[in-house]
């Protein structure tokens, strides 16, 4: 178990630590060795926006509270093995981490590049998409969340590619984890290509690469689809920036396609022969 200190234990923890500590003492029961530990996920801007919160320095503010939910843990009864506890804003674990970072940034395994990302303007940080509710709200702080690019920090996993998909094969784990294991490697068969970009019959000097699955879909393709925040679209006269900023500020108004009803991430178009259609 890996929680955030967040300040004491709610329903929520209650029944995920009841839950598991249930399955750890049927295992034990059972005659298996169990290994059931427990961390606290502590280290990063969350913890800080919260001790700036309260007036208090994060340090102090987090061991506090893992001091707390730690004796709530023990008042529930629970059979964690405290001996294996870590926390990830302790120096003698995160000096590990760090070292994992500079190896891979020598064998060339990590690297930087700007990408969108969630922003949340009151805590000041960047989210994951499972931390953004429905209503593309931070589900912490409950503010909208923006799209912005930022400068990030990468891990090449494509050099071990065909190794991660060739080993997935042989796990005996259910087939639609499997999948989505398989998605998230993210590899796909094809071609990529640079058409030109033109306004009527003026070339605009510009070129957008583009990926099709064979040289078929390339040869009968009728338009070209580019994301949102495509550096395209903030370089093009044609494109109407008001309604791009607004399609990328509300991820849930996707117009509909009024021959089926079915929703379709369609927003703007270039003059001409060049039509773009917006993919969130």
């Amino acid at each position: 178990m890996f929680p955030y200190p967040s300040g004491a234990l709610h329903m929520g923890h209650v029944r995920v630590y009841t839950i598991a500590d249930v399955l750890a003492r049927f295992k034990q029961m059972q005659g298996y060795e169990v290994l059931h530990p427990m961390g606290w996920d502590s280290f990063g801007l969350p913890a800080e926006n919260a001790a700036i919160d309260h007036g208090v320095q994060p340090r102090q503010w987090t061991e506090d509270n893992i001091t707390k939910m730690k004796r709530q843990m023990f008042d529930m009864g629970t059979a964690f093995d405290w001996d294996r506890e870590i926390s990830t804003c302790d120096p003698l674990y995160y000096r590990w981490t760090q070292h994992l970072f500079l190896q891979l940034l020598e064998k060339g395994l990590i690297y930087q590049k700007e990408a969108e990302v969630n922003w949340d303007p009151i805590d000041q940080t960047v989210l994951a998409n499972e931390q953004v509710d429905a209503t593309g709200r931070a589900e912490r702080s409950g503010a909208l969340v923006e799209k912005r690019k930022l400068k990030q920090w990468f891990v090449r996993i494509t050099a071990y590619q065909e190794d991660l998909l060739k080993d997935l094969e042989g796990l005996d784990w259910p087939q639609n984890v499997k999948r989505l294991q398989s998605n998230w490697i993210g590899r796909t068969d094809g071609i990529e290509f640079d058409v030109d970009i033109y306004d009527h019959m003026n070339s605009l000097g510009k070129t957008v690469p583009v990926f099709a699955i064979d040289w078929k879909s390339a040869r009968d393709a009728t338009y070209v689809a580019v994301g949102a925040g495509h550096p395209l679209l903030a370089s093009t006269s044609g494109v109407d920036a008001h309604r791009v900023e607004q399609f990328s500020r509300t991820p849930n108004n996707v117009p509909i396609n009024e021959t089926n009803t079915r929703g379709i991430p369609v927003l703007a178009s270039l003059p001409g022969y060049m039509r773009i259609y917006l993919l969130q």
